[in-house]
């Protein structure tokens, strides 16, 4: 039992220190009771302390309210690993955005050109002759327009009054060459030039294109001119009134009146959009023409270019259902070489286009005879040394002699 204390006398307790409250023995050795060691504990009540009040500073700068992403840092950007302020997450949002429609719009531009591409016809139009001329400077393709029915309905052969003549021919013939540097320049070849045709005898140049297909045109224009021809484009009537209709109408202005059955016109004078009908009489029409062929020739230049300045305008190249209804309408009648890729393709249209709008010179093949008798009848001859001349110009990439 404890014992009492009075006061005045010493109120301490001897505890054995090995019982000490809250002391742990070691573990080594247990607390022995028989230890004569003690310490005193004084076990008097002490009188409660008042705990001292904290006092509150009021003179320090409050701390600045928090935004949406936590409490402002030094940097203002937000501390504490919270969420980005709202403006930086709308500009990340407005950048995905953006970058999301980019590749969208760059997918259909890929999707229209390769679905047109696709329908575009192949065929091995280069020549399987060994002597062919050597490469010159530049680059030279073929472009012709053949009158060829192939993709067009019973109805569209009575409308534009085409006939329903089979296989093709080529109503224009142009030489396109694509210099290693400066302008290009586009030579109209009339069709009835009078030339020396391989394994055939002499005969307008067109028969070509009849006896042998585009190989053996190829063939003829590179034995009758040294240029090495390095590649190959065709355009069918199918092809070129459905572009003509996919882009509106062509406008073009008439010096005078055409009115030809045989092609299905009756133009008046003046300034006007020709549909793709229309468009196909003007090209095609040669008896009203006072210039005969050679005025068909012209106007087969004039339009082709008209017609590739209003297809490569920006709102048909950059907008992809336009883009995609053009080269379908195109690619109906279009036939290249299995050879030839679409950046090649596209540099031939694209520098007539640039021919038309001045940037480069447009031309004949420079004549003599406009009305040579021969037994394919009439038919025209050559300049044989301002041809030469031409020619030769055009594989060394000189400035030309002969005048459009």
């Amino acid at each position: 039992m404890p014992q009492d204390f009075e006061d005045g006398v010493d109120r301490s307790r001897q505890i054995p220190q090995g019982n000490r409250p809250g002391s742990r023995a070691p573990r080594s050795q247990a607390p022995d009771p028989a230890d004569g060691d003690v310490i005193r504990v004084d076990t008097r009540r002490s009188t409660a302390r008042p705990i001292p009040t904290r006092k509150i500073r009021t003179d320090r700068p409050s701390p600045a309210p928090a935004g949406p992403g936590g409490p402002t840092g030094p940097s203002g950007t937000g501390g504490g690993g919270g969420r980005p302020p709202r403006r930086h997450r709308k500009l990340r949002l407005t950048l995905t955005i953006v970058v999301l429609v980019l590749i969208a719009w760059i997918g259909s531009l890929v999707w229209a050109g390769t679905s047109a591409w696709n329908h575009v016809a192949k065929v091995a139009a280069e020549p399987l002759s060994k002597d062919r001329p050597a490469q010159g400077s530049g680059r030279n393709y073929l472009l012709v327009g053949s009158d060829s029915r192939e993709g067009l309905t019973k109805a569209q052969k009575k409308e534009y009054t085409t006939g329903n003549a089979a296989g093709g021919r080529t109503d224009s013939i142009m030489l396109v060459h694509l210099p290693d540097s400066g302008d290009p320049t586009l030579v109209s070849i009339p069709r009835d030039s009078y030339v020396p045709i391989r394994r055939y005898q002499d005969n307008k140049i067109n028969a070509a294109f009849s006896f042998g297909g585009p190989s053996l045109l190829i063939d003829t224009v590179e034995q009758t001119t040294g240029l090495r021809i390095d590649g190959y484009i065709q355009v069918g009537f199918a092809g070129f009134s459905g572009v003509v209709d996919s882009l509106g109408g062509v406008r073009m202005c008439l010096p005078h009146p055409m009115n030809d059955k045989k092609a299905g016109i009756n133009l008046p004078k003046g300034c006007q959009v020709l549909n793709g009908k229309n468009a196909l009489g003007y090209v095609r029409a040669r008896y009203s023409d006072p210039l005969g062929d050679l005025g068909r020739v012209q106007r087969q230049r004039q339009f082709l270019g008209a017609l590739m300045s209003k297809a490569a305008s920006p709102a048909n190249v950059l907008l992809p259902w336009r883009l995609h209804r053009i080269g379908s309408a195109g690619a109906k009648g279009l036939t290249i070489d299995k050879n030839d890729s679409p950046w090649e393709v596209a540099k031939v249209l694209l520098a007539v286009r640039k021919v038309s709008q001045g940037h480069g010179q447009s031309l004949t093949i420079p004549l003599s005879d406009v009305n040579l008798q021969t037994h394919a009848g009439s038919a025209v001859k050559w300049d044989h040394d301002k041809a030469l001349a031409l020619f030769k110009a055009l594989r060394t990439d000189q400035p030309l002699s002969v005048q459009p």
